[in-house]
């Protein structure tokens, strides 16, 4: 591989606008080399003969060693194609290149060159800083939780009074390691058994007198560790909705510290998840740096093979003393990170804990292809005997077809839209990779956990291939004289595999994807409880997937009448006609995911204060007044309920389609560079974005067959309505892709690479700062 498509591989996706324009420095050089080869005059040696011509040269022996001059020469200085200056730019360190070669036949071309790559080389050094900068006050004040956490545990634990209590326990943003005694004293109890252990690496133990060695703009004055309990609060960062409506009714939250095992392991879990999150940044600064340096010692390198100079040396020289090159605060901080992390949260075990800090990048196995493979090819060889038996025995022209659709249809087409929505979100996700749209990271899935297309291939074809073989064995069992005593078994295979499937989803042991489903089913949770839980994306996201699968939660409510209410040994249901109550959970069930994301957009509207959430609220309200409308009419088919649902139904669909593709997709922009959609594009052809909005209008307009009920003569109503929400849940997989792609660049416009995690401990005077 290129360097090229290597270091845009392994950049951090938000940081890709800091990084070095590697792709703009190398088209300079393209340039450059276009020059000398219209300039070059005819080689006269042939380069093959050269090359040959060195074999007869004399033998320079195995261990003889090339002689450089220790200090080049006086004419060396003088024929140095460049000067390099360090200059202050706006209180940071920068370079200043002067090209020398000025009266050179194409020198303007080197001199453009140079600027840009001084301009590059000072945005990267400029942004290291900042980024270097900010973990630095970040372990300051990690530091100082570090100092709570370690007496909250000698307040718990009560260890042996044979150790100096006044001892700093922790300094993770200075050169101040922590001593025996001390360690031992903080240490959990687990860990003082494990005597004879072995660390690798650098130790964190040294005297206490380290501490004057401190630079001064690191010199703090920190209390004993007992002392620091008077001056701190637990702050409350796990949300439950009795904590959110005691916060809205202002009630007086009781944040005193209360010394328990309980308190300890939650805060200890806290903290643990602070300082993962914070190796992480420390990493990726880390790799941000190491790549740049490379990538700018590779760019001179091209200039000086092109040019035939010796630029590379003076220029990387200045890298290499730069802040940039010459800083090693991050390393150390690493180095200190990691032995805090193992001495206070792995019990001193340094392969538990490097597990933890540096977790293992997930691998593609081959027995999920595999897998997915087989499934696929079972999937649609049930599907071609499926058809082959309709059509063998002209079912749908049986005299019980009619039934099987109004009653086992719906039955099975909940998780046709399973399925289809599953297809969705695994191109999805192929396509997210295939852009570097940074989902996992926007989503919140730890690293490791995170779904791959394979898997949810995996997961979809497998769910599909028990919903067919349920319908062939129901077809099977019916047309089978030997089962027909077994009417009713026959009539429970759709409601077996639900139950099978439900209870895969709510399976508590850590077995089938342990975390995405308990993740999947917090995520619902939020939705279901909402304004009472904080609204994240996730929670807004999987929301707005729901408002896609109205028709699947119609088919759900229908498996509660039929095998609740309904004759179903007999195949007869009132579920859809005379039944008052399911009509009524009819309107209930078609409103509660927009209901659900009305009710966010309340919550976000009261926290934020953004007036944005509010007219997303009132879309979602038009949404509501719409689907209630439009199911009356379905019940009803008067004249004014059919004007009604046109009139707000077209409101609605306007407001939400404009919505869709200005909003959430940033497109439509007029002052664009990109005419008409947006200035950054992570797809390279523009017609895709055209295409999206125009099957994005046509597909919102998908509820006119409710309202203008088309007839289709070879079409049941049910597969009619099967196709419209298909249709929905096509869209909204179309919708996505673009949703998350502007929410990826909108993190990329802010830098914003890492997760805010809340920390245990609030200092008073952090209070009064805020205050």
């Amino acid at each position: 591989m290129k360097f090229g498509k290597e270091f845009a591989a392994q950049m951090v996706p938000e940081w890709q606008e800091a990084y070095m324009n590697y792709d703009y420095l190398k088209t300079l050089l393209k340039e450059i080399h276009r020059f000398k080869q219209r300039t070059r005059p005819p080689a006269a040696i042939p380069q093959g003969l050269k090359r040959k011509m060195t074999l007869y040269r004399a033998f320079s022996g195995l261990t003889q060693r090339h002689c450089n001059p220790i200090s080049p020469s006086i004419p060396d200085i003088e024929n140095q194609p460049i000067l390099v200056n360090s200059v202050n730019l706006n209180g940071s360190q920068g370079s200043e290149t002067t090209f020398l070669m000025t009266r050179d036949e194409g020198a303007e071309y080197e001199l453009v060159y140079f600027k840009r790559l001084d301009d590059e080389f000072n945005k990267v050094s400029k942004f290291y800083g900042s980024k270097v900068n900010e973990v630095m006050k970040e372990a300051t004040e990690l530091n100082k939780q570090m100092d709570a956490l370690i007496a909250f545990r000698i307040k718990v634990e009560n260890p042996p009074m044979g150790f100096d209590r006044s001892i700093e326990m922790t300094h993770l943003a200075s050169n101040v390691a922590v001593s025996t005694a001390a360690l031992s004293a903080s240490t959990p109890k687990g860990a003082k058994m494990n005597k004879g252990s072995t660390h690798h690496g650098k130790s964190d133990d040294s005297s206490i007198d380290d501490k004057d060695e401190r630079p001064n703009n690191l010199k703090v004055n920190r209390p004993a560790p007992l002392e620091v309990l008077d001056r701190v609060k637990l702050n409350s960062t796990v949300e439950t909705p009795l904590s959110t409506i005691k916060g809205f009714l202002k009630y007086p939250e009781n944040r005193e510290l209360k010394f328990s095992r309980k308190n300890l392991n939650k805060v200890e879990e806290q903290l643990k998840r602070a300082f993962v999150e914070f190796y992480r940044k420390l990493r990726l600064l880390k790799s941000y740096g190491f790549l740049n340096l490379l990538a700018f010692s590779k760019i001179m390198k091209k200039y000086d093979k092109i040019t035939g100079r010796n630029a590379a040396k003076p220029y990387m020289k200045m890298v290499d003393d730069s802040y940039l090159g010459s800083s090693e605060e991050v390393i150390k901080l690493m180095e200190r990170v990691e032995a805090t992390f193992i001495k206070h949260f792995s019990n001193s075990n340094r392969s538990k804990g490097m597990r933890v800090l540096r977790p293992k990048a997930k691998r593609e196995r081959h027995r999920i292809t595999f897998s997915t493979g087989f499934f696929t090819g079972c999937t649609a060889a049930l599907i071609l005997a499926l058809i082959w038996i309709v059509r063998a025995h002209d079912i749908l022209n049986h005299e019980g077809s009619t039934q099987y659709m109004e009653t086992l249809f719906p039955l099975y087409s909940l998780f046709g839209f399973v399925v289809l929505h599953m297809l969705m979100f695994a191109a999805n996700i192929f396509f997210w990779r295939r852009y570097r749209v940074n989902y996992s990271f926007i989503f919140g899935f730890k690293e490791g956990t995170e779904f791959g297309y394979r898997e949810v291939l995996l997961l979809s074809f497998g769910i599909a291939v028990l919903a067919l073989a349920s319908v062939h064995a129901n077809l099977d069992m019916e047309m089978d004289p030997k089962t027909e005593d077994y009417k009713a078994l026959t009539e429970l295979l759709p409601l077996f595999l639900f139950i099978i499937l439900l209870a895969i989803l709510l399976c508590p042991f850590n077995i089938m994807y342990h975390s995405n489903r308990f993740f999947f089913l917090t995520c619902l949770f939020h939705c279901i409880c909402a304004p009472l839980y904080k609204v994240t994306l996730p929670d807004f996201f999987l929301a707005d997937q729901f408002t896609s699968q109205v028709q699947a939660l119609r088919s759900l409510e229908f498996y509660f009448c039929y095998y609740g209410w309904g004759d179903y040994k007999h195949r007869r249901s009132d579920c859809n006609s005379s039944s008052v109550v399911f009509t009524t959970f009819g309107f209930i069930v078609a409103v509660i995911p927009y209901m659900s994301r009305l009710l966010q957009c309340l919550r976000r509207l009261f926290e934020e204060k953004d007036p944005m959430q509010g007219y997303n609220g009132l879309k979602y309200f038009l949404t509501i007044v719409a689907v209630c409308l439009r199911t009356a009419y379905s019940l009803d088919k008067g004249i004014s309920w059919k004007v009604l649902a046109w009139v707000v139904s077209a409101i609605a669909a306007i407001v939400a389609t404009y919505w869709d593709i200005v909003v959430d997709w940033g497109l439509l922009q007029r002052r664009s560079k990109n005419r008409w959609l947006r200035d950054k594009l992570l797809i390279p052809h523009k017609s895709v974005y055209f295409a999206a909005m125009v099957l994005n209008v046509s597909l919102r307009f998908a509820w006119l067959e409710t309202v203008l009920n088309f007839k289709v003569d070879f079409l049941h109503p049910q597969a009619k309505i099967s196709i419209v929400a298909s249709l929905e849940i096509i869209r909204r997989g179309i919708w996505n892709f673009f949703r998350l792609e502007n929410e990826h660049l909108n993190n990329v416009g802010k830098y914003r690479a890492f997760r805010s995690v809340p920390l245990s401990f609030n200092y008073d005077e952090d209070e009064d700062k805020e205050n």
